[in-house]
């Protein structure tokens, strides 16, 4: 056995799936080495720093499938689940429809862009460090820690919910209790290994499929006559309509059109979690195989289960149904569940109950480990302490898990009433920090595009090339940065100060902190084509030979065909 740099290598043999070419000046290059997979090494990665040893490298225990899964997890939530309740609502189901179609084009931009730099330099972080490095690193610091902010304080947000959802069958423990319960499990569960979160992850996302494919068969079903309501066919379209009440002025096709505009902003926000898959590629073995599988099928994900699953909850449920306006449980008001009980099938609401618990859960789970990597790769992009870049025996960073989880505890705010409207802010912040980081991607990404022609690289050449680039990039940027600004615009009718700064606080910060940052490093308003750096974190990927035994049993296509 052999050493170089921090691997081990062995000689070539069947089990070992990572291969390492000898350089050309080598003797003895004939031969071929294989590193072994991180969970097979006998020591781990790590940096010597004032005579102590410290472990900093994560591991990549993700399999193809784990980063299946993610991807399509990270996409099904309760924004589809209860979110969609409002556009439905205010827009009508086709408004709403056509509203989801379009934020649907972004969504697949932004995939587009982010899979292509992710498999050019697959690290963990993925474009909060491609901000750093092909934008400006204001821009990068500015991004990143409102980013990392959102995941953080989407945890709370996602504890508070786990009692409200669970209050649909008992009220007998109090929401703060489930909150503590569930922050224990979940920050425990956050410090083993990656693998076991890709695990629990897949299974998860299984259900989800599951369900929502059962919902789509159910719902046809329901259309074409099988539940007490009868044949319903497009019945709803016609009364009370397609188009919505509209909202906020007297002229009815300008409050349609406000409705619209309503729902193009809650689809923006409904989409989010796509680029899931972009921060998943630090820890995905065969990262250059698995992301670029899991980034094209994002269009059919998207297809299947949004818009499908919405048009089916257009025919099913109208616009003014009164269950719209319930409050008696968190799940009372989605459309999901006012479609099964107006069908007459029993039993299925619990189920969807437990369905939504699952993916509350899931979600909080999700947020502690993607909040946990976007902080240890600020601490490698010299944007945080390095402190946050050490790692436990599992390749887990440890540290980042921790001050990441410390936020989940905000979720005692909305037990209180006076919380409740700082919860609110922090749920803001949460939400339009997500499209801020959409107009990064779509920019970091014509910066990525700009430096390789600078060098002249043919992106034919790339591991993957990103589809009606580069102007694809450019549409999603504009129109995100659009949609980001007008996303309070409700606040210009009744306009209170309050509200102002509760729906454009997350911009406010980010211009702050850009501001700051900027004058700080003292750099451009961007890098220039030449002095983007491509080649760090790449050349040690590019080295790698993944060598993956084909597998072709029925379990590995039937999980093929589902994800």
């Amino acid at each position: 056995m052999g050493t170089e740099g921090n691997g081990i290598f062995t000689e070539h043999t069947e089990a070992n799936k990572y291969s390492y070419p000898k350089s050309d000046n080598d003797k003895s290059n004939d031969e071929v080495y294989e590193l072994k997979e991180d969970s097979q090494r006998d020591t781990p990665d790590y940096k010597i720093e004032n005579g102590d040893i410290e472990e900093t490298e994560l591991k990549r225990n993700l399999k193809p499938r784990h980063v299946t899964m993610l991807a399509l997890g990270g996409t099904i939530g309760t924004g589809l689940f209860i979110g969609i309740a409002t556009p439905l609502q205010v827009a009508g189901p086709v408004n709403a429809l056509i509203a989801y179609i379009f934020i649907a084009t972004l969504a697949f931009s932004v995939t587009q862009s982010l899979g292509e730099m992710a498999t050019f330099t697959p690290i963990s972080g993925s474009f909060c460090v491609f901000n750093t490095r092909y934008i400006s690193k204001a821009v990068g610091f500015a991004n990143n820690y409102l980013y990392w902010w959102s995941w953080s304080i989407t945890f709370a947000i996602e504890l508070s919910i786990i009692g409200q959802t669970i209050q649909y069958w008992t009220d007998a423990v109090p929401i703060w209790g489930w909150i503590l319960l569930f922050y224990v499990i979940l920050l425990g569960a956050n410090f083993f290994s990656v693998q076991y979160y890709g695990e629990i992850e897949f299974w998860i996302a299984s259900i989800k499929v599951i369900a929502i494919m059962g919902f789509i068969i159910y719902g046809i079903c329901m259309v074409c006559g099988a539940g007490i309501t009868g044949p319903v066919g497009f019945r709803y379209w016609r009364n009370p309509g397609p188009w919505g009440p509209g909202l906020y002025v007297s002229n009815t096709n300008t409050g349609r059109f406000l409705g619209w505009l309503s729902s193009l902003i809650n689809a923006a926000f409904t989409y989010q979690g796509i680029e899931l898959t972009g921060i998943a590629a630090g820890e995905a073995a065969n990262p250059r195989r698995t992301v670029p599988k899991a980034i094209n099928k994002v269009i059919f994900r998207i297809l299947i289960f949004y818009i499908t699953s919405l048009f089916i909850l257009g025919l099913l449920v109208p616009y003014n149904d009164p269950e719209f306006e319930s409050t008696s449980s968190y799940i009372a008001s989605s459309p999901f569940l006012i479609a099964i009980k107006n069908s007459g099938t029993p039993v299925l609401p619990d189920i969807f109950n437990a369905i939504v618990l699952s993916t509350v859960i899931s979600a909080g789970n999700s947020n502690v480990y993607v909040g946990s990597r976007l902080l240890y790769a600020m601490s490698n992009s010299g944007l945080a302490p390095k402190i946050f870049a050490r790692t436990n025996t599992y390749g887990v960073p440890y540290l980042s898990v921790f001050v990441t989880s410390l936020f989940g505890l905000l979720a005692f705010l909305n037990v209180s009433t006076d919380g409740v409207t700082v919860f609110n802010w922090l749920v803001n912040i949460a939400a339009v920090a997500g499209l801020i980081a959409w107009v990064c991607i779509s920019v970091a990404h014509i910066r990525f595009m700009k430096a390789l022609e600078w060098r002249n690289m043919s992106r034919n050449d790339l591991p993957y090339k990103a589809k009606w680039m580069p102007w694809y990039a450019w549409y999603s940027a504009i129109a995100v940065t659009i949609i980001t600004f007008v996303q309070g615009y409700s606040v210009f009718f009744e306009f209170s100060a309050s509200e102002f700064f509760t729906a454009y606080v997350s911009l406010i910060l980010f211009c702050v902190m850009w501001l700051g940052a900027h004058l700080y490093y003292r750099e451009g308003l961007y890098l220039s084509a030449e002095d983007i750096d491509l080649d760090t974190d790449r050349k040690e990927i590019d080295m790698l030979v993944w060598e993956e035994p084909k597998r072709s049993t029925v379990w590995h296509k039937f999980w093929a065909i589902v994800a």
